[in-house]
């Protein structure tokens, strides 16, 4: 073959190994093997012997995501039993998730439910942080809910403060009295079973809980609390993602859900 020739065929088949290899709505979803316990589709890189009422129970599951997830295929994760996700937008009073609005609106577009989260700074006052998700997060007709994510942060390199409890819940009731005057919809609260239990957050009435409980169900990790969200596990794995996502259930049943989606969008 004349030189040319072999010239041109070599720059063809690094042009396509390129354009290959920058496909980045392309998710490589990882091997799922049955975990016991889970749903049949969704699996854990961690898994726990689940005893009592298992995740599998509930019907509806969902995911929350953030930048770590990097690209989401979203079609493919409602195809195969995601129903709900909750994205990050904002933490603090200056930060913005890099794939909020990535994830907002493809999210949408494969026709999941979603809404969106902040994570709470205890370095800024609670009024700054609720106008600045206010900023960012839109208004959007048939979103969910907005959630308050709220724990203690060990390994923050800028605040590590623990405010006393009547402080923290004074804060809380600021950041969820404006973002419910402002989207009309009362935010729900994410919370860790530590700062569940130091700060006494069942003095919240009134508002909807989501737990986090990666060993036990719900109910033996916070005795007597109500939910409207669990997560099981912070290190699933389920079709769509390219690696470990947050596993969430809803509490009841597909009935039970249709009623809380009709109440709360």
């Amino acid at each position: 073959m004349p030189l040319i020739l072999r010239l041109s065929a070599l720059l063809l088949g690094l042009a396509i190994l390129l354009v290959a290899c920058g496909d980045s709505t392309s998710v490589k979803t990882p091997v799922i093997r049955p975990v016991a316990g889970l749903p049949a589709q969704f699996g854990d890189t961690d898994p726990h012997p689940w005893r009592g009422r298992a995740p599998k129970t509930y019907p509806v599951h969902g995911v929350d995501v953030a930048r770590y997830q990097n690209a989401v295929d979203w079609k493919r994760a409602a195809a195969n039993g995601i129903r709900f996700s909750y994205v990050k937008a904002t933490e603090g009073g200056d930060r913005v998730d890099p794939n909020f609005k990535t994830n907002w609106n493809a999210s949408a577009r494969a026709g999941i439910p979603r809404g969106a989260y902040h994570f709470f700074y205890f370095c800024r006052p609670a009024i700054e942080q609720a106008e600045w998700f206010i900023r960012n997060v839109p208004r959007t007709k048939g979103a969910l809910p907005p959630v308050l994510d709220i724990e203690w942060n060990h390994t923050s390199p800028t605040c590590r403060l623990h405010p006393p409890a009547d402080q923290v819940r004074a804060e809380m009731r600021i950041f969820l009295r404006a973002l419910h005057q402002h989207y009309g919809q009362k935010p729900l609260i994410y919370t860790t079973v530590d700062f569940y239990h130091q700060n006494d957050l069942a003095q919240l009435r009134g508002h909807e809980f989501w737990l986090r409980s990666v060993a036990a169900h719900p109910s033996k990790i916070y005795p007597g609390a109500k939910w409207t969200f669990w997560q099981y596990t912070g290190s699933g794995l389920a079709p769509g993602f390219g690696g470990e996502v947050d596993l969430n259930a809803f509490h009841g049943s597909e009935a039970e859900w249709k009623n809380w989606l009709a109440t709360h969008r």
